[in-house]
């Protein structure tokens, strides 16, 4: 629905559909999507709850443990095909930011702030220069607005929204090529918000970082410069480069109540 070009883009989709595991093959929570998300571009996966949004974001991420499949088209994340990483799995969620659906609230209990920021990079090296990484987490808290004395706190110690910030910072850690975040501003106050999109223009700005943002708030689509792909059950009905000019496929009807919602 972007118009393809021949320019490597670092999110390509072309005909992706995705089932969920134990379901007929033929019933699809994403069927067909086609869509392109630029180096420095964001786009905004706007539609009712159930149009298929956060499995698409997942798919993307690499995320393996979601009980969802890949059954036509595919998509390309810098390069590496979702479909069939292969050893290329671990290289896809290393430069893909991922920030799942409620993500502070399901926070390890049993690590502490600063060990959940790092875990990305632990978990890859437990060799880490464990200063430098100390640095980047505190760095990190002072750019979220939370106070370097949360590093040694416990998850259930923090506010929903400082649990929320602790999450963004870890899907921020490795510094991805790409962040996927599925509605990163819930739970935040408004200057807390702020800071956030700042965060992501930051990123946008400095090295590039393409953002795919699940989100229902035109506001945030509109703050973030963010194309848009409306999705209802399955299918995109619509595509443009803001929330107040979108092209609706034939047939779909223009009901902006889909992403109001």
């Amino acid at each position: 629905m972007s118009g393809m070009t021949e320019t490597p883009r670092p999110i390509r989709v072309v005909d992706l559909s995705i089932a969920r595991a134990g379901r007929p093959r033929s019933e699809r929570v994403v069927d067909g999507a086609t869509f392109e998300v630029e180096s420095a571009g964001t786009l905004a996966l706007m539609g009712p709850t159930g149009s298929g949004k956060s499995s698409l974001a997942k798919t993307l991420a690499g995320v393996t443990d979601a009980g969802l499949a890949v059954v036509g088209g595919d998509a390309w994340v810098e390069g590496i095909s979702v479909r069939r990483p292969g050893r290329r799995h671990r290289v896809l969620t290393y430069v893909a930011g991922y920030l799942p659906q409620s993500a502070g609230a399901a926070l390890p209990a049993r690590q502490t702030v600063s060990e959940v920021i790092g875990d990305p990079i632990t978990s890859r090296d437990r060799n880490v220069n464990q200063r430098a990484l100390a640095v980047r987490v505190a760095s990190l808290l002072d750019e979220l607005m939370l106070p370097l004395g949360a590093a040694n706190k416990y998850p259930y110690e923090l506010s929903a929204g400082m649990r929320q910030r602790v999450a963004i910072a870890r899907s921020f850690v490795l510094q991805p090529r790409v962040l996927i975040a599925d509605e990163p501003f819930a739970n935040l106050d408004i200057e807390v918000r702020e800071a956030v999109r700042e965060a992501i223009v930051r990123r946008r700005r400095d090295y590039g970082m393409s953002t795919l943002l699940v989100t229902n708030e035109a506001e945030t689509a509109t703050q973030l410069d963010a194309h848009v792909l409306v999705l209802r059950a399955g299918h995109a009905v619509a595509y443009g480069p803001s929330v107040d000019d979108l092209l609706w496929t034939p047939g779909s009807g223009a009901d902006r109540r889909l992403i109001s919602t």
